[in-house]
């Protein structure tokens, strides 16, 4: 265990000879994986903690510093993600570290701006919102695009405040843990972030049902974003985000040009979307 609380469980690889260079062959999952995990978020969310002393501006600066150190290491992590899912390393490269790198800014511009309101009433009285952080927040990412899903998701729960327990494909765990150790250099407090690999039935499902994560986000299929919702409610009515699709719908009109149609489906299905189609 790392001082982020990042979690290795006896991962073996097995190399293959598809675009595929590398996956999970063996992983013993164990219950108190998840438990340690999420019992470190929620140290470092309690009340007094550094991380809940921290005001917003710093949020906002940590997030840009893990920017900095991400556009450090992009060769590494563009290598990391070919060889993972088997993508071309410029696209790794040029295309989700780009949109990565971004993403981190973004949402370190907003870490000070999530304000509330005042809410003018009749009478001797003073009405205002305040946004509080959720807590916990357990994250489930698929492999297609494991930098993107991770900062899309990472991102803006840190700059809110809450701190992240993620389950990262069984397919493509590597790029995902490099990011973990690069939030602990980045100044990230022990126990923000926890990366946990393993497969959906067993480590999704314990961070799913888990009482103390206080909200569930997932991408992924739509009969396992079904299971996700009925967990969530069936232990203790989680809030939830859900991000499902298909896989690869078309549609081709009549007057369409065959061939270009056939370059474009295998340009969107392999390069663009590696995974989703549309």
């Amino acid at each position: 265990m790392m001082c982020t609380c990042l979690l290795t469980l006896g991962v073996k690889y097995s190399q293959l000879f598809s675009c595929q260079l590398a996956r999970l062959k063996s992983l013993t999952f164990l219950q108190e994986d998840i438990d340690k995990a999420v019992a470190a978020a929620k140290k470092a969310f309690e009340f007094g903690s550094e991380w809940r002393r921290m005001d917003a501006s710093m949020r906002g600066r940590l997030l840009n510093k893990l920017a900095d150190l991400i556009e450090r290491d992009r060769v590494y992590l563009a290598s990391l993600e070919s060889l993972d899912n088997g993508k071309p390393f410029m696209e790794a490269y040029y295309a989700d570290l780009n949109f990565v790198i971004k993403c981190f800014r973004y949402f370190a511009g907003w870490a000070d701006k999530n304000h509330g309101k005042t809410i003018p009433l009749d009478g001797d009285y003073m009405c205002f919102t305040r946004h509080e952080p959720i807590g916990v927040c357990g994250q489930i990412i698929p492999w297609n695009f494991p930098l993107l899903m991770q900062a899309w998701k990472l991102a803006p729960a840190l700059a809110m405040g809450n701190t992240v327990v993620m389950k990262t494909a069984e397919q493509t765990p590597l790029s995902a843990n490099w990011v973990a150790q690069l939030t602990k250099e980045a100044g990230f407090p022990d126990g923000v972030v926890n990366i946990v690999p393993g497969f959906g039935g067993t480590a999704g499902a314990a961070l799913v049902a888990h009482p103390d994560v206080d909200k569930i986000a997932f991408t992924g299929s739509t009969e396992v974003g079904r299971l996700v919702v009925r967990n969530a409610y069936e232990h203790g009515l989680k809030r939830f985000t859900l991000e499902l699709g298909g896989k690869s719908p078309l549609i081709v009109f009549g007057d369409a040009d065959s061939k270009l149609v056939d370059c474009w489906m295998l340009l969107t299905h392999f390069i663009i979307r590696f995974g989703a189609t549309f």
